[in-house]
């Protein structure tokens, strides 16, 4: 059963009912003999060829062909038009853009978020139990350089957006400094590490960005709201103009004792492309804006030695971070 189903209830005839088995049956991709849909439907060829007439009023591009081999089929209009889900279908889905949620892909990030707000409103409680437990126990193997966040702090952030709604929640800086926020969100950005909201600060009267990953019980206030522009006029380009003021962008050396190509698999791309030096070597230049103690961990995790040539801070880190090692593994000896 369909749970979208639901929508009919409380109607009197079984039409609806039909034209949405109809329409499940076509958005299959083949092609439906008129005498196949009806014994489908259980109705004559006549009342097929007038639901058909139905579905194109409601902007569905179904078409006929003709022939031994002809019938139906939905093809490809100038418009999205409505999905009918089965229930596989909809879990299926719903997983899909629950796991990408944290691993965005450049340009879709946003809408997918969007996607997974409308259709977990919509999904049933037995539905949302199975969605649940399937990505409880999903494990997605990927390279740990950004911090998990609950698809459903996402989505209930991407409801507020798109319904402007005034959006409360918990958030703790990066000092630990723990305050409540009351916000007119503005966007949802994802940096392909990082998801951040910019967002209007009704408190402090001034724009703001905030990491999603430090947000805390976040809920639609049902207050609405007139949208304002950022200063920047783009969230994006707030959003960038806010991380270069917090941090400074540095540039980076490093020479590694590994081929390059083993390197590079084990790196994010966007630090760069390492450089061969030889069979057993490569270099690595770039630019970073975070903190160095992320980037010293990061190198540290490829498991192959390393030196530092710049910049400084980043070299002294190391040096701290290696001292604190081989205490807590009660020194180093040779192998240290």
């Amino acid at each position: 059963m369909s749970y979208f189903h639901g929508i009919l209830v409380g109607m009197t005839t079984d039409t609806p009912a039909r034209l949405l088995q109809l329409l499940s049956l076509l958005q299959t991709p083949r092609a439906w003999p008129g005498g196949e849909l009806a014994e489908r439907l259980g109705v004559s060829r006549r009342t097929v060829r007038r639901d058909i007439d139905r579905l194109r009023e409601l902007g569905y591009p179904v078409q006929a062909t003709m022939g031994a081999d002809g019938g139906y089929r939905l093809v490809a209009g100038k418009a999205m038009p409505p999905l009918v889900l089965d229930d596989e279908e909809a879990v299926a889905i719903a997983v899909g853009l629950r796991a990408g949620a944290g691993h965005a892909v450049e340009g879709v990030e946003e809408a997918s978020v969007r996607a997974l707000a409308k259709l977990e409103q919509v999904l049933p409680g037995r539905l949302r139990h199975r969605v649940a437990a399937l990505q409880a126990a999903t494990t997605p193997l990927t390279s740990g350089d950004g911090p998990t966040i609950a698809p459903e702090t996402l989505t209930v952030i991407a409801s507020a957006v798109t319904g402007r709604e005034r959006l409360r929640f918990a958030y703790r800086a990066g000092d630990g400094a723990e305050t409540r926020r009351l916000t007119e969100p503005h966007r949802l950005v994802s940096t392909g590490r990082r998801w951040y909201l910019v967002a209007y600060d009704l408190d402090r009267a001034d724009w703001r960005t905030f990491r999603v990953d430090r947000i805390g019980d976040p809920f639609a206030t049902g207050a609405r709201f007139t949208p304002r522009e950022p200063p920047t006029g783009s969230a994006a380009e707030y959003l960038r103009r806010s991380i270069r003021r917090q941090q400074e962008t540095y540039a980076f050396s490093i020479t590694f004792a590994a081929p390059a190509d083993t390197v590079a698999a084990r790196l994010p791309a966007w630090l760069g492309t390492p450089e061969p030096l030889d069979d057993g070597s490569c270099r690595l230049r770039g630019s970073y804006d975070g903190s160095v103690d992320w980037l010293a961990v990061r190198l540290a995790l490829l498991g192959h030695d390393f030196t530092v040539h710049e910049p400084d801070e980043l070299a002294a880190y190391a040096r701290r971070l290696g001292t604190r090692l081989c205490r807590a593994a009660g020194g180093c000896g040779e192998d240290g």
